[in-house]
């Protein structure tokens, strides 16, 4: 097994998540006793470089990394995929570590398949536009629980709405637009109430380095937004950074934005209805929570309409930390 990497840092442990598809951890890999299936197994994978990587974690030494993924056992061994936990398995158990790598090794040999954690995270879900190179999908570290959203109209969806991972039902096959969106049975889309403006606090699970953040607004085409009431896109947002609740909209006016974005009609992707927005990235490090404000829309109507929102870039360190427990040999799990 001399393959196996040994963590340096919590900076080289996101390096090996970003650079290998699927990363397998363990804290005394050469302590466990293995089979032959299971040894087998690891030595087909070991073979697959930037695939499949398997990486030991000091815990004496890497305590960022322990607190960061919550490890409260030892020894645990955790398989990412995509940067994401799809399996953990708790002690020295080698007939569920031996399942666990068999379900790898398959997932691994049928290219294109979605088998080994498909789904776990928003990362696997729609996206409107594609990923720049070197970032990820972090949409995933949104803490739901927390999202705020402030002139809501009730009568579409709500904060929660925006990050899930589906398809707009709007852009369904066989559907027009048009006729999607005056479908009151399926209004997965969020459509501010009294005037243009919507207010919305993200907190996310962990700190995080943003880089983009992808937009997705579809109100029907080839409508007068002034006479018949049809919501616009977003047109000038303002983001902070850091917050620790939503602001009220005359609070934010007094606030200076960590950065202030306007779109143009050309920005909007003509088919997925999504727009990017590129941030100075020197100024989202670090961030715990971000809060969008629609400042106005694209017209001169009084609604705004959103649809998704993805947010792209790095994750960081998790903002609640666990502690560690020794657990012994589990032979009779």
């Amino acid at each position: 097994m001399s393959k196996t990497v040994l963590v340096s840092s919590a900076e080289h442990f996101h390096q090996l998540l970003r650079n290998s598809k699927i990363v397998v951890t363990d804290s005394q890999l050469v302590n466990v006793e293995l089979t032959s299936d299971l040894e087998s197994s690891l030595c087909g994978l070991l073979s697959r470089p930037r695939q499949i990587t398997f990486a030991k974690v000091d815990t004496e030494r890497q305590k960022e990394v322990v607190q960061a993924y919550r490890v409260t056992a030892l020894p645990t061994f955790m398989i990412f995929k995509d940067q994401q936990i799809v399996s953990t398995v708790q002690g020295a158990n080698p007939r569920q570590l031996s399942e666990v790598v068999k379900k790898l090794a398959a997932e691994a040999n049928s290219e294109g398949s979605g088998g080994f954690g498909e789904g776990s995270g928003a990362s696997s879900g729609w996206f409107g536009m594609g990923l720049p190179k070197g970032y990820d999908d972090v949409t995933d570290q949104v803490d739901v629980r927390g999202l705020d959203l402030l002139n809501l109209d009730s009568n579409f969806g709500n904060a929660r709405t925006l990050f899930d991972p589906s398809k707009p039902l709007t852009l369904a096959n066989g559907k027009s637009k048009e006729e999607a969106s005056r479908d009151g049975s399926k209004k997965d889309w969020v459509e501010s109430d009294t005037d243009e403006q919507l207010m919305l606090f993200i907190p996310f699970q962990s700190t995080l380095k943003v880089h983009t953040l992808h937009i997705t607004s579809l109100p029907p085409k080839g409508t007068n937004t002034a006479e018949d009431g049809i919501p616009m896109r977003p047109r000038t947002i303002k983001l902070y950074t850091n917050r620790a609740h939503v602001l009220g909209f005359e609070e934010a006016e007094d606030i200076p934005a960590t950065q202030t974005v306007s779109l143009k009609p050309q920005d909007w992707d003509g088919t997925t209805g999504t727009a990017k927005i590129e941030l100075r990235f020197v100024k989202f490090q670090n961030v715990s929570s971000v809060v969008l404000f629609v400042l106005d829309g694209d017209g001169d109507g009084e609604k705004v309409r959103i649809d998704r929102l993805r947010i792209v870039g790095e994750r960081g360190e998790k903002r609640e930390l666990g502690k560690l427990e020794k657990i012994g040999d589990q032979s009779g799990e």
